[in-house]
C-alpha cells in the first residue's frame, strides 16, 4: 500500500468515457495504474451530478484496482455503508459537509476502507488537524469542486506545504492529495511541497495512451524528498 515515499497517480473518472466505464478501467490497470479516482456528486453540495453506489459496485466487479471514492455530496455520513458495500478501498468525505466529521471518519475504518478527508481551497487545515493520526489522506482540492477541466489555484502549493509539516509534527503518516488543474508541469512543484497522491482527469484521459501519459506524469515529478527536506 501506499506510503509517503510513493508517488501515485489517480486518474479522475470524470473525464473518461461514461459510456464504457469498464473499458476504461480495463485500460488504466493494463497501463501499470494502481488507483482510480471516483469523484460522486450530487447536484447539491456541488453543481453537477455523476455517479453512486450501483455504478461503483458494477465495476468493481470488473476491476482490481485501488477505488479512490471521493464524496462531494452533502450530509456523506448517511452513505458510508452503501459505499463499502459498493468496493470503495478508500472513502473521502468533505470537512464542509460534514457535521460529525470525526464519526463518521471512524465509521468508514469500522466498515474496512481507509478513511480520508478533503478540504476545499478556502478551508483552512485546522479543521483535520487533530483527525490526522486517524486519516490515511487528506485531500486539497486546487480547484474549486464541480466541474473537470478548470486551472489550478496557486495558494494551494503553500497548503500542501503546511499539511506536509502539520503531519510531520503529528508524527502521522498520513498522505496528502491533490485534485485539481493537476498536470506534468506542476506535479514536481506539488511532490516537493510534501504531495503523494495526484488526481488528474483531462490531463490524463485527453492524452492517450493511457501507459504512455502515466509515464509522463511520473517522469515529471519530482525525486522523492529526503526527510531533511521535508522539513
Amino acid at each position: 500500500m501506499a506510503n509517503r515515499n510513493s508517488v501515485i497517480l489517480s486518474p479522475s473518472l470524470l473525464s473518461s468515457d461514461f459510456s464504457r466505464l469498464g473499458e476504461e478501467l480495463a485500460q488504466l490497470e493494463s497501463a501499470g495504474l494502481d488507483w482510480v479516482h471516483w469523484d460522486v456528486m450530487d447536484g447539491s453540495f456541488v453543481p453537477n451530478i455523476t455517479f453512486g453506489p450501483p455504478v461503483i459496485g458494477q465495476c468493481r466487479k470488473r476491476s482490481g484496482l485501488f477505488f479512490d471514492v471521493h464524496l462531494m455530496i452533502d450530509d456523506p455520513g448517511r452513505y458510508v455503508a452503501a459505499f463499502a458495500e459498493a468496493g470503495a478501498d478508500l472513502l473521502c468525505v468533505h470537512a464542509e459537509a460534514e457535521t460529525h466529521l470525526e464519526r463518521t471518519v471512524s465509521e468508514i475504518a469500522r466498515l474496512g476502507m481507509r478513511p480520508a478527508v478533503a478540504l476545499n481551497p478556502h478551508t483552512p487545515l485546522s479543521v483535520v488537524e487533530y483527525l490526522l493520526p486517524q486519516l490515511h489522506m487528506v485531500l486539497i482540492m486546487s480547484v474549486n469542486p464541480g466541474f473537470g477541466g478548470q486551472s489550478f489555484i496557486p495558494f494551494c502549493i503553500d497548503k500542501v506545504r503546511k499539511l506536509d509539516l502539520m503531519i510531520q509534527r503529528a508524527g502521522a503518516d498520513t498522505l496528502i492529495q491533490v485534485d485539481g488543474g493537476v498536470t506534468p508541469d506542476n506535479i514536481a512543484e506539488l511532490r516537493r511541497a510534501g504531495a503523494d497522491v495526484f488526481v488528474s482527469g483531462s490531463a490524463f484521459f485527453g492524452h492517450p495512451p493511457y501507459a504512455e501519459r502515466h509515464q509522463a506524469f511520473m517522469a515529471a515529478a519530482a525525486p522523492v524528498p529526503q526527510p531533511s527536506e521535508r522539513e
